[in-house]
């Protein structure tokens, strides 16, 4: 298999894994690092919010698991962590999580005039992400947002 193969598969026993516990696979990166293969995982709750233990657990469980099923045929460092609280916003569920939450929004298109808003996400809908920024309420759609993060003074 090739690398892109590989990734494919190891996403794919990764999100199966971890979704059976109530997680999802945020990012999934294999490369190599120096000398060194490095599979770096990164998971959370659906909700948000893993801790360190958790962490630690998962690294250890998911190294048995992808030594049993053989598909890395060099060693590795297995890497598990959090994405953090200043994890991008890509999709949907991610403004789902983050309403009545202020974030902050890069933008491909200008919507009225600016490429970047602050607001607090009141609402969420199939396309769009409704928001009250210090002035007024925007409608922005999913489509135009090049990346959201959750601004972190307001946790």
């Amino acid at each position: 298999m090739d690398r892109y193969e590989i990734t494919q598969e190891l996403s794919k026993i990764i999100s199966e894994y971890l979704a059976r516990r109530g997680l999802e696979l945020i990012e999934l990166l294999y490369r190599r690092e120096g000398r060194d293969q490095v599979l770096r995982v990164l998971a959370d709750r659906l909700e948000g919010g893993i801790s360190l233990g958790e962490c630690a657990k998962l690294n250890r469980e998911l190294g048995g698991l992808l030594d049993e099923k053989g598909i890395l045929q060099e060693g590795y460092i297995l890497e598990v962590s959090s994405p953090g609280l200043d994890r991008p916003l890509r999709e949907k569920k991610d403004f789902l999580r983050c309403k009545d939450k202020s974030v902050k929004f890069f933008l491909k298109e200008p919507v009225e005039g600016k490429l970047e808003w602050d607001g607090l996400i009141t609402a969420v809908d199939e396309d769009t992400v409704h928001i009250n920024t210090a002035d007024k309420q925007l409608i922005i759609p999913l489509n135009k947002i090049n990346k959201a993060k959750q601004l972190l003074d307001n946790i």
